[in-house]
């Protein structure tokens, strides 16, 4: 038996199934997060799928600002941040959350929150929600402003391939649907009001019941996040999201289309920060709420998609 042949279509088939494996490696993270420019250090040790944390922003050591950001402005929040440092200087160490709110709110009240084998716990500064979830605890800010709105839309990849005009065609069997789970994200409530006001309760209980068990809606585990990676890895088709989140994904080139949805069948929400009364650094919490609310957050605010208040 001559050997070499042998050896050479099997180094070729090793070849081509590493090859084959890199390459849907590669696609399976093609999309991960972080969507922004990491901060510069000695060592970058972001790996894609094992060491990624998207959702904690700049110095973690001995800051001189903690915000905690509603979860929906993962997109916004990077770029506040560096315009809000540009106009105060004296600022040059920022730590900020992107996560749900109602996590944020148990990190506060806790104390404490773990990600992996990390422990963090610094106490908040500044926490930014909906009008409603921040006046239930009104009692725990000495000051809060209104800074920013925004409204529903549907997320679905390029071109509409299953042609969804409406939240009433995310009932339907064929329909792959990344729903926020209400349970922590104040975001999936809203959409299921929406769902009602299109479909009446049947709709709801369409998609939040019956498309649940069988497994054709996707409730996210954790975050906003997820439902656009849903789309760009096209495990879902469709994910009703805020306006800014597609807005955004489409800015930075990834393969997303909007679905508007009308007037009378949508939700708007003001988002509100708030001056925590046992803020660490109350003098810059007072200077990043008048920052908030000002010409120039507004304005990269309205970059993605928000609405002044």
């Amino acid at each position: 038996m001559n050997i070499k042949p042998f050896l050479t279509r099997l180094a070729l088939g090793i070849l081509t199934l590493l090859f084959t494996f890199t390459i849907a490696v590669g696609q399976r993270y093609k999309y991960a997060p972080p969507w922004h420019e990491s901060p510069k250090a000695a060592v970058n040790f972001t790996i894609d799928g094992i060491d990624n944390v998207p959702d904690l922003y700049g110095d973690i050591n001995d800051p001189q600002l903690v915000i905690f950001f509603a979860g929906n402005q993962y997109m916004v929040a990077g770029e506040v941040i560096k315009a809000f440092k540009k106009e105060y200087p004296q600022y040059k160490r920022v730590f900020a959350e992107t996560l749900p709110p109602g996590k944020l709110m148990k990190q506060i009240e806790g104390g404490s929150l773990v990600i992996g084998n990390l422990r963090i716990t610094l106490s908040a500064d500044i926490y930014t929600a909906g009008r409603p979830r921040v006046m239930e605890k009104e009692k725990l800010f000495s000051r809060i402003v209104p800074y920013a709105k925004n409204h529903l839309a549907i997320m679905v990849y390029e071109d509409n391939p299953l042609n969804i005009q409406s939240l009433k065609d995310l009932g339907r069997e064929d329909v792959r649907v990344s729903m926020p789970n209400p349970k922590w994200e104040g975001i999936g409530s809203k959409i299921e009001k929406a769902y009602v006001k299109v479909g009446g309760s049947a709709l709801k209980k369409q998609i939040m019941k019956i498309k649940v068990k069988t497994g054709t809606t996707i409730l996210t585990k954790i975050h906003h996040r997820q439902s656009p990676l849903n789309i760009l890895n096209k495990r879902s088709d469709a994910a009703p999201v805020w306006l800014s989140e597609v807005i955004y994904h489409q800015s930075i080139h990834h393969p997303v289309d909007l679905v508007e949805i009308p007037k009378d069948q949508n939700i708007f929400v003001t988002y509100m920060a708030g001056a925590l009364k046992t803020a660490p650094h109350p003098k810059a919490a007072s200077d990043f709420l008048d920052f908030l609310a000002g010409p120039i957050a507004r304005k990269i605010y309205k970059n993605y998609g928000f609405e002044s208040p």
